[in-house]
């Protein structure tokens, strides 16, 4: 029988017994392919294929997941009708305004619209800016589907379903490419376009007996003479670009708006139709004083757009300087 002293000696010779020898370290070589074993990276050829095939099921499995989840996503979507739309949409229902020609992109928070002179490389960035803008209006093979469907609207004549009105690009004279946009006379054109919201319709200010107080008088004199003389094309949505201030006021000049002073309502509402483009109001500034900034705003008139300075809302800024 193993006495005390005895027992204490077997105990610290296991807890305390020499570790086994590590092994040689292996050469980078015998690290990629093991010889011996016939493993690569400590790996036989058996247990890597076991390793891919589970893998490849793994991210099959969830690729096909996702792949399917995608489809029943996008059954849920219509490629032209936003699932979204008016106030239950992010944009709402005012519509905001914008201009053309747009300052360079080195400068794109700025609105000013300067140049100097009558040369043509003093205005080129602007013409050539228009001609950017325009081209769709004038090539229908830059727009998907314009062409096939195009209808010549009336106020008395809306588009069928499915087609678009044309845009008259012939009835924007002087404010026409051959023309330099009247920038080479120190009269130069702005064209205005409504953003687009879909299935917004507006309602119109067709009644000169019942107009808001905040519009222009010239505007409001405007109204009365079509409801005189073609009542027929009240349905607009009104423009007019006024001087911001008071002096603004005294140095914009005369301002013409070409076709018309105003957005046809027969190009609403946006349904997203193949070919459709908005219609386009070109401001022409007849005599604007040269030297000085002229802040001007333009703003788009119907009962539901509603017009907000600080915001911009259902309203554009911008400033003109002709040197």
């Amino acid at each position: 029988m193993p006495t005390i002293t005895e027992d204490c000696i077997d105990g610290f010779q296991q807890y305390y017994s020499r570790p086994p020898e590590r092994p040689k370290k292996k050469s980078l070589k015998q690290m990629v392919y093991d010889s011996e074993n016939n493993s690569y990276f400590g790996r036989t050829i058996d247990s890597w294929a076991k390793i891919g095939i589970f893998y490849v099921a793994f991210y099959g499995v969830l690729g096909a997941l996702v792949a399917i989840c995608m489809w029943v996503f996008f059954q849920t979507l219509d490629p032209r009708i936003p699932k979204w739309t008016l106030d239950e949409s992010i944009i709402g229902t005012n519509p905001g305004l914008g201009f053309r020609p747009l300052p360079p992109v080195d400068n794109v928070e700025s609105t000013l619209i300067w140049y100097k002179g009558t040369q043509h490389e003093n205005y080129k960035h602007w013409t050539d800016s228009l001609d950017d803008f325009l081209a769709v209006y004038k090539v229908p093979g830059l727009t998907p589907g314009r062409g096939q469907n195009i209808y010549n609207c009336d106020y008395n004549q809306p588009p069928p379903k499915g087609q678009v009105c044309d845009v008259d690009i012939k009835s924007w004279t002087p404010c026409t490419k051959e023309n330099n946009y009247s920038y080479h006379k120190s009269a130069p054109c702005i064209f205005l376009k409504l953003n687009k919201i879909y299935g917004w319709i507006p309602e119109y200010y067709n009644d000169s007996k019942d107009l808001p107080q905040t519009m222009p008088l010239s505007l409001k004199t405007y109204i009365a003479e079509v409801e005189k003389t073609q009542p027929h094309k009240l349905n607009t949505i009104w423009v007019s670009c006024e001087g911001e201030n008071p002096a603004d006021q005294e140095n914009i000049g005369a301002v013409n708006y070409l076709p018309v002073r105003g957005f046809p309502g027969y190009f609403y509402p946006y349904q997203n139709s193949e070919g459709y483009l908005s219609p386009l109001v070109a401001v022409h500034f007849q005599r604007p004083r040269r030297g000085i900034i002229i802040n001007v705003e333009c703003k788009a008139w119907a009962r539901n757009i509603h017009h907000d300075r600080k915001e911009r809302i259902g309203s554009v800024h911008y400033e003109l300087l002709i040197d």
